[in-house]
């Protein structure tokens, strides 16, 4: 379905266009599997009819727990074409973790990797109460009892592709997208409902915007169940008709290898990427010269790291950016040509047809160069938390402007400075933290009475945990042993990479622990 511009309002029309277009382009190259455009929408379709054939109904939740991979793209796409929400969960999570995402969303379907970093996903979820979850589909690494990805595929057999055309065509621009979750100030994970249509109009520009072209070869890092690598990752580069090449993991020399091999153009990723790829001791001896473009984000890029991406990787455009979930994970964006202070100490400007303002407690607007509340208001705001109007309600006000909890400043140009966090949130490599999670996570613990987490500055990933513990009474705890405990429990980038023990922490009057204290105590 197209809109009023002629430009496609649902992901199946977005597809169905690229493939017209760039039929014989190569739309994903993983590690030397490749798909053309027009492989990549027949492939798409079987597994649309696959999911009719499992009887999945308009606006049902599927779900993908997988590493990057050509398999991850077409479940999702097969999944958009037949109407199902998107419910990406994180390669990180443990068990219980995915397991609460998965009982939340309803999710009906789990499309699930096998073996992957030392762990049978799978089994993972031998032990939990999903009733609703009617059956799993292993992408790769799978078991001989497995329901795996080619007989999957097999059940199209069942299902008309016409069918399959009659549920495309009953979608539009509203027609919901992706279920993402976010855990925000309570400890809980929230389900960030998005639409077809906004992802589409958003990244479309983003892609404009930071010159991401037909035939660009796409190096896409991060995580697809992260808005980085989803929207800004393969949904842009479908739009844009670009070639996605999935990493499964990170690793720096894997990177320098890649960009080598594939002749990547397009890199974006957090900074420690780049941090880890200039401080490989080898990196001169790979070829970088085909680097055109990166895209970065985060509260503060040192303007050497931009320097060095520049002089030393080869890149010709470095871009710096701002969103956050509640907003289809974009809002601001640096512009080409911009300096580099502008790129390093600023996340960009709105783009069109979004407005930002920063405000005080009482919720007025503040004029450029005084920090405030970050608020949001446009086409990109989430269409609401999954099953909680009151959450929705309290994120959103009356005048449709979104509370980030982000304290900013924007300056006479319009460009954004992120320069605090009100809700205490961290980000590890790229991902956020949420200290009131991994405080009821750690407070599971049956040796600590109180915890409190902030995050500290760290050389290689930004920023990680650091953990306050008060024990109780009679407890005895090893910061080893709490660290190994935590790894059982939680993703590997939510575990404290320090420790304290303390007889106390700092509390207000309101008896809330007031962290400004811990981090200056933080060391």
């Amino acid at each position: 379905m197209n809109g009023a511009n002629g430009k496609p309002q649902t992901i199946a029309a977005a597809l169905a266009l690229a493939g017209r277009e760039h039929a014989q382009r190569i739309a994903i190259d993983d590690q030397g599997l490749q798909l053309s455009y027009a492989e990549l929408q027949h492939l798409s379709r079987l597994a649309g009819r696959a999911l009719l054939a499992l009887g999945l109904q308009p606006g049902e939740r599927v779900a993908i727990w997988a590493p990057n991979s050509h398999q991850w793209l077409v479940a999702a796409l097969g999944g958009l074409f037949a109407g199902a929400i998107l419910v990406p969960l994180s390669t990180r999570l443990k068990g219980d973790e995915a397991a609460d995402i998965l009982g939340r969303s309803g999710a009906r379907l789990l499309f699930c990797v096998g073996e992957f970093l030392g762990s049978y996903y799978p089994d993972l979820l031998r032990d939990q109460a999903l009733p609703q979850l009617a059956r799993t589909v292993v992408l790769e690494g799978g078991r001989e009892d497995d329901n795996d990805w080619v007989d999957f595929l097999a059940l199209a057999a069942q299902v008309p592709d016409e069918v399959l055309q009659q549920r495309i065509d009953i979608q539009d621009g509203d027609s919901p997208c992706d279920l993402m979750f976010t855990s925000g100030t309570t400890g809980y994970p929230k389900g960030v409902l998005c639409a077809q249509g906004q992802n589409l109009r958003l990244f479309d520009s983003w892609g404009e915007i930071v010159d991401l072209r037909a035939g660009d070869r796409y190096l896409i890092v991060s995580p697809f169940f992260h808005s980085f690598g989803f929207k800004a990752g393969w949904l842009a580069a479908l739009i844009r008709g670009a070639t996605i090449l999935p990493q499964a993991t990170f690793d720096a020399e894997a990177v320098l290898q890649r960009v080598e091999r594939d002749r990547v153009t397009f890199l974006p990723g957090p900074p420690a990427l780049y941090g880890a790829m200039l401080e490989h001791p080898r990196r001169s001896d790979f070829d970088l010269s085909s680097l055109r473009v990166a895209v970065t984000g985060a509260a503060s890029v040192p303007p050497v790291l931009v320097q060095r991406m520049r002089d030393e990787l080869g890149f010709a455009s470095v871009i710096t950016a701002y969103g956050l979930t509640e907003c289809c994970g974009l809002a601001t964006v640096c512009r080409p040509g911009d300096d580099v202070q502008t790129i390093a100490q600023s996340c960009g400007r709105p783009l069109e047809g979004i407005e930002l303002r920063c405000v005080d407690a009482q919720g007025r607007p503040l004029p450029p160069g005084q920090p405030g509340e970050v608020l949001i208001r446009g086409y990109n705001l989430m269409q609401g938390y999954f099953d909680d109007p009151q959450a929705t309600a309290e994120a959103i006000d009356a005048q449709g402007w979104l509370h980030t909890g982000d304290v900013g400043v924007l300056d006479e140009r319009g460009y954004l400075r992120i320069t605090d966090r009100l809700k205490d949130m961290f980000i590890v490599g790229g991902f956020n933290c949420y200290p009131a999670e991994l405080e009821r996570l750690l407070m599971e613990h049956e040796a600590i009475a109180q915890v409190a987490v902030i995050g500290i500055a760290d050389d290689r990933l930004g920023e990680v945990g650091q953990a306050h513990v008060v024990l109780r009474p009679g407890a005895a705890l090893e910061a080893e042993a709490l660290t190994a405990w935590c790894r059982q429990r939680m993703a590997n980038y939510k575990v404290p990479r320090s420790v304290k023990f303390v007889v106390e922490l700092p509390l207000n009057a309101a008896g809330k622990v007031v962290k400004s204290i811990l981090r200056t105590q933080a060391g």
